[in-house]
């Protein structure tokens, strides 16, 4: 069901594959009523990194925000990897993202207490985390039992999600109701992402070359909720930006660098905005279907950066606050990191998807070392207002670069890329 158009089909149906070339099929409301919980679960990691930063606590928070960020953006990608595939949006579909939807806020509502468990170093205290995740995962169980009972093709595919989301679910119950550590169980928590993780691994290499063995998942549509959950992702920029005018504004009212907050924030989202969308994921991934597991993971890291970015933006109220002992070079630090990982990983996807190095990437490589030297500038005691210009100009050199030619090179690459694909490709272009 689209936005504008179509219908709502009563009733329960077999939950069949979606064509993998169906015209027009775009994120359904649905499904962005669906991400909206996701906005919720961002706030309230990127808010926990940013208080635990200006607390003192920045190694402890980084590791919870992580934990957070994987547990959050994978339970996301679980859902929209089998929605891709096989949404036929009858009643219990619905009522089982509502499920989802519940089992996200859930999650979201146990990140504080994960977080201090973490920075105090006392027994982990995940249990309401597990609980919410446990529902995402458990409603998704369904969703793939369903995918087998009702295509004999799909049934060895959709029984080993279904059995390695079950497994990991155990070790994640398991590791709720233990009284362990803090650093136990996130080395047993490293253990069992990496079995979330292997799970779309085997289920689509052992399914390799058979006839309708793949999941049916749809590249533009794909391409477009990730695309999506990035523009959600990106909201963190904006609230960390608006949340750090104000407390400078009350702090010290309207000066100057509230000004300066106020424009590099929304700059840096717009810039990371622009980067991100240089590159034309939704061809690249018709003509190689085969880059879509790695491309996916890689974007576990690349939302993670852009919702820290939020947090350091956020974090910049702090410094201004006499209640806090926060310094510039830790501001700018805590801002210009997240932006040399999202300018790493988004070479490496361009990379990954076209086989082969950007054609600017020596302009890429030196837009990440800018950032670095941010930090540098700050420990030097460059003014604050002038350290985040030095980390914006990171991807505004890329965007730069690109517009005043680099587009050539790269749509050398990708008509490459689409060429190779043969009457595949044909059918992209036309």
């Amino acid at each position: 069901m689209s936005i504008v158009g179509g219908g709502y089909r009563h009733g329960l149906r077999r939950l069949r594959p979606r064509p993998t070339d169906e015209g027009g099929r775009a994120a359904t409301p649905l499904e962005l009523l669906f991400d909206l919980t996701f906005v919720a679960s961002f706030a309230v990691a990127g808010t926990e990194l940013a208080h635990g930063i200006a607390d003192g606590h920045a190694g402890a928070a980084t590791v919870a925000f992580l934990f957070a960020m994987f547990a959050v953006v994978w339970a996301w990608i679980s859902v929209s990897w089998f929605a891709s595939a096989f949404d036929n949006d009858d009643w219990l579909f619905r009522v089982l993202t509502m499920v989802q939807m519940t089992g996200v806020i859930v999650l979201a509502i146990g990140l504080p207490p994960l977080f201090a468990s973490i920075e105090a170093g006392a027994l982990l205290d995940n249990g309401v985390m597990v609980a919410g995740y446990v529902i995402i995962r458990g409603a998704l169980v369904v969703q793939w039992m369903r995918a087998a009972r009702a295509n004999r093709e799909y049934l060895p595919l959709a029984v080993t999600y279904a059995v390695f989301v079950g497994v990991a679910q155990a070790g994640w119950v398991l590791i709720a109701l233990l009284p362990v550590t803090a650093a136990a169980g996130l080395a047993a928590a490293v253990v069992l992402f990496g079995v979330e993780a292997l799970g779309p691994i085997v289920a689509e290499r052992n399914r390799a070359g058979r006839d309708g063995g793949s999941t049916p998942w749809h590249p533009h549509h794909l391409a477009e909720r990730f695309a999506l959950l990035t523009i959600i992702a990106l909201g963190e920029t904006v609230f960390g930006t608006l949340s750090s005018s104000a407390e400078i504004s009350r702090i010290q009212g309207w000066t100057v660098d509230v000004i300066v907050v106020v424009g590099v924030g929304i700059a840096m989202s717009f810039a990371l905005w622009w980067t991100y969308f240089l590159l034309p994921h939704a061809s690249v991934l018709a003509a190689r279907r085969e880059k879509a597991i790695p491309w996916g993971y890689a974007h576990i890291l690349l939302f993670a950066a852009i919702a820290a970015v939020g947090a350091g933006l956020h974090l910049v109220g702090y410094a201004y606050d006499p209640e806090y002992d926060v310094d510039d070079t830790t501001v700018a630090a805590s801002i210009a990191l997240p932006v040399v990982i999202f300018m790493v990983v988004r070479y490496g996807l361009q990379a990954w998807l076209l086989s082969g190095s950007p054609r600017d990437g020596v302009v890429q490589l030196a837009a990440a070392a800018l950032p670095v030297l941010a930090i540098a500038l700050a420990a030097a005691g460059v003014p604050l207002w002038a350290c985040l210009i030095v980390v914006l100009a990171s991807p505004l050199s890329v965007i730069l670069s690109f517009e005043l030619g680099g587009w050539r090179a790269l749509d050398a690459q990708l008509a490459r890329v689409i060429g190779d694909a043969g009457p595949e490709g044909d059918r992209i272009r036309g």
